[in-house]
């Protein structure tokens, strides 16, 4: 969209002071209950995209803050706000398209398959999909990441073996956030406890009470939805017809393996994920060239459309015919409409109307972490980005922490319990919709099978309500100064001095 000059926004404009009072209740809620009414009635009743029902959704919260007194210069920048908070989420999208499609050209991708398949034992593969995308996303630091790369061929491998590719699809995102939520290396990770004022070891190690039994208990369920799958299971003779066909289409060599090896090692070296996504995607170009023999004029243009190859084989076609930047613009495009309205809202400050109402109902320890988990994921739905989901909680519920002698590392903890967790769950959240393009399942599909998005939020809530691994201030140490919180003020609070603006938009690539 272009502008005049005099529209420009610098850096420090990016989130806009609000001078207007918060909205009731009831106004806040009007946007809101429209959106949850139109997505179901476009998604489950007329089966359409989300897309047309997040954009009226955005133009009712634009017709609200008009009605609160916002002029459409303050609403344009909140929506410029909302997508600018996206924008690394989404060239990292739009990269990872031409890395799908060059990383098949050349042969990596089907590669992963070939060798999954005699490594990956059928009864087993379920809970081996959660393990193989955890270590993967605990040394990248990046459920994007692992999805994007070894979870395309972990969705590969589980096609072969007759898994629904729904389960799979959850057994690979369970992972993926999991070792997203406590590597040191993960912005999510380094962002909740830096706004809350926590030590990130400490974070770290504090979150392992409750990831932990979460994580356990995922692969317990999936190793029981293996034995219950068993029947379904390919044929051992169709499997090796598999791999043969592989092998006629593509150089199928154990080295391919080393390009993904590669731009793990780099990101595991601190290289922000987009310029490693960016070698990732060259070296499967060049891979696809002087070892596959494909054209520069094919792979060029592969990296737009996405690789295709017709073999007759349906099951074979399925896994090859993917990648390129137009089949992630579908989701581009969801996610800044989504992001528009997430933007108008938080101007408006419907958002914190809704989250002061929740906190009304923390009476106890159990229900304050019970509320501060249920404010983190309206913020997946409603503000439709995860950082989001940390941010307000983190910043708005530090003095109910601090009044009922809890340290601040659960509210650090229960914010990614909750809002890192839950993100995925989201069709037109910024990660949900990312998941879905890449592992190509939707998210209304996979999202009943990733069990540790259910199981962590509620496992922090237990441990809420029975005291159990919950620390506490002792009494003559307490603080009974209020914190400052500005409730009325930026869109994004920066409660820890040494985060910066800057160091707000280094979403999905390196720590903060």
């Amino acid at each position: 969209m272009a502008c005049c000059d005099n529209n420009k926004l610098d850096s420090d404009e990016v989130f806009i002071k609000r001078d207007k009072p918060l909205p009731s209740l009831k106004i806040a809620l009007i946007p809101i209950i429209s959106m949850m009414i139109l997505l179901f009635s476009g998604i489950f009743i007329f089966g359409a995209e989300p897309h047309i029902p997040v954009l009226i959704s955005a133009v009712i919260a634009g017709i609200i803050a008009i009605y609160l007194g916002y002029t459409w210069f303050e609403i344009e920048k909140a929506i410029t706000a909302g997508v600018a908070l996206s924008v690394q989420a989404l060239l990292i999208l739009i990269i990872l398209g031409t890395l799908i499609a060059t990383w098949l050209a050349g042969g990596i991708v089907p590669t992963m398959i070939y060798y999954g398949l005699n490594i990956l034992s059928p009864d087993w593969f379920l809970p081996l999909a959660v393990v193989i995308t955890s270590g993967v996303s605990l040394t990248s630091g990046n459920a994007w990441t692992a999805a994007g790369t070894v979870g395309i061929a972990v969705m590969g491998v589980g096609l072969v073996l007759g898994y629904n590719p729904a389960m799979v699809a959850g057994a690979v995102i369970s992972g993926a956030y999991f070792g997203d939520k406590l590597s040191p290396l993960s912005e999510t990770t380094n962002m909740a406890p830096g706004i809350i004022g926590v030590n990130l070891f400490e974070h770290i190690r504090y979150m392992l009470y409750t990831t932990i039994p979460a994580w356990v208990i995922t692969i317990i369920l999936f190793l029981i939805l293996g034995i219950f799958n068993r029947t379904e299971i390919t044929d051992v003779s169709d499997i090796t017809l598999l791999q043969e066909q592989l092998d006629d289409i593509f150089i199928i060599n154990p080295w391919l393996i080393l390009v993904p090896i590669t731009v793990l090692g780099m990101i595991m070296c601190k290289m922000p994920a987009i310029p490693g996504l960016v070698i990732g995607s060259l070296l499967g170009a060049i891979v696809a060239f002087f070892v596959q023999g494909e054209t520069m004029t094919s792979i060029l243009n592969m990296m737009i459309v996405g690789f295709e190859k017709q073999t007759g084989n349906e099951m074979i076609d399925y896994l090859l015919n993917n990648g390129g930047i137009e089949n992630m613009m579908s989701t581009v495009s969801l996610v800044m409409l989504a992001m528009s309205m997430g933007g108008i809202l938080e101007l408006t400050g419907a958002l914190e109307t809704i989250v002061n109402r929740l906190l009304r109902f923390a009476r106890s320890t159990g229900s304050l972490i019970a509320t501060t988990a249920a404010s983190s994921i309206t913020a997946n739905v409603i503000a439709c980005d995860q950082y989001l989901s940390i941010l307000l909680p983190g910043r708005m519920y530090i003095q109910a922490y601090k009044d009922k002698g809890l340290k601040l590392k659960n509210l650090s903890r229960t914010v990614e319990d909750a809002g890192t967790m839950t993100s995925s769950l989201v069709p037109w959240n910024t990660c949900g919709a990312f998941m879905a393009t890449t592992l190509g399942v939707a998210t209304i599909d996979y999202a009943p099978y990733v069990f540790i998005a259910f199981l962590s939020p509620l496992v922090a809530i237990i441990y809420g309500y029975t005291g159990f691994r919950i620390a506490r201030v002792p009494v003559a140490e307490r603080d009974d100064e209020p914190v400052e919180i500005d409730t009325s003020g930026s869109v994004l609070i920066d409660a820890n001095p040494a985060l910066t603006l800057e160091d707000m938009h280094h979403h999905k690539g390196q720590p903060l």
